[in-house]
């Protein structure tokens, strides 16, 4: 029996459903890929972490994460897929959970001890949750997941480039980030107008760069980034609620010209910042 996301749905008689941003990976050996990058070394201490897939689909990755790995939980918001999930013999044994990823409560599922997430991440969920995953205490080790090209951009871009902002900062802070590979059109059912990328995650054992104030750091981050096309000064001044020649003063005693713009800031130039503003 035909295990692709057309014939499962149409066995059902369902359909995607473009409200749910949903396009279905077809292609059981990227499955597989995309579970090993996951899953590094799955005959080593398989018992030493969870799995959590966002958005199993019709079950593809999650099929080949089972194979892999005994401890998995997979989170689906469209009830008829949950339907197909439950039904499918080779998820026997996956925790399958009707969720809604940006509400899940993922600092219980955290306490329960090391995890990992995988999944196939839709444009409008992709930043949020990748910028919580990274930011979270307890959050996931490693986070593999496809999402539309443009977003992978941002988070492996560098300073001085077009793609780099305060996502690129927030996650390369914590994590390591690497792409994996790209996946046309063609490989989900049905084809999305856009090229999707699987990017790599590992959370780093120390941050980094040291800073003082966490807190002020991603404060500082967020509104270096806020006014882009103002000055460093004064895009900081804007979105911190600070005098100007307060931030110009620190941003000269650390040796940062005021007039540069965010982007043109390292991570371990935005750590300098921070401390300076937060003393």
């Amino acid at each position: 029996m035909s295990q692709h996301p057309r014939a499962l749905l149409e066995r059902y008689g369902l359909k995607p459903k473009k409200r749910f941003g949903q396009n279905f990976l077809m292609d059981a050996g990227t499955a597989s890929k995309i579970a090993r990058l996951i899953i590094e070394n799955p005959s080593d201490c398989p018992g030493d972490f969870r799995v959590l897939e966002i958005g199993a689909g019709t079950g593809a990755l999650s099929v080949a994460l089972r194979m892999l790995h005994e401890d998995v939980t997979v989170l689906e918001l469209d009830e008829d897929l949950i339907r197909i999930l439950r039904d499918r013999v080779e998820l026997a044994g996956v925790s399958i959970e009707h969720a809604d990823a940006l509400t899940f409560d993922y600092a219980a599922f955290a306490r329960q001890g090391s995890w990992r997430m995988a999944g196939n991440l839709p444009y409008n969920v992709a930043t949020p949750l990748i910028t919580k995953f990274a930011e979270m205490d307890g959050g996931p080790q490693t986070v593999v997941a496809m999402i539309q090209k443009d977003v992978a951009d941002r988070l492996v871009a560098k300073p001085s480039t077009p793609a780099y902002g305060s996502l690129s900062v927030a996650v390369q802070y914590m994590m390591r980030v690497e792409r994996a590979f790209t996946l046309g059109p063609n490989a989900f059912y049905p084809r999305p107008k856009v090229q999707s990328t699987v990017v790599r995650l590992v959370r780093r054992q120390t941050p980094l760069a040291p800073v003082l104030d966490l807190a002020r750091f991603r404060q500082v981050v967020r509104g270096a980034f806020a006014y882009r096309r103002k000055t460093l000064a004064n895009s900081l001044t804007l979105a911190l609620g600070v005098r100007r020649a307060d931030v110009a003063h620190c941003l000269e005693s650390i040796g940062i010209d005021p007039e540069i713009r965010g982007e043109q800031l390292s991570i371990a130039d935005f750590a300098r910042l921070a401390d300076a503003l937060a003393s």
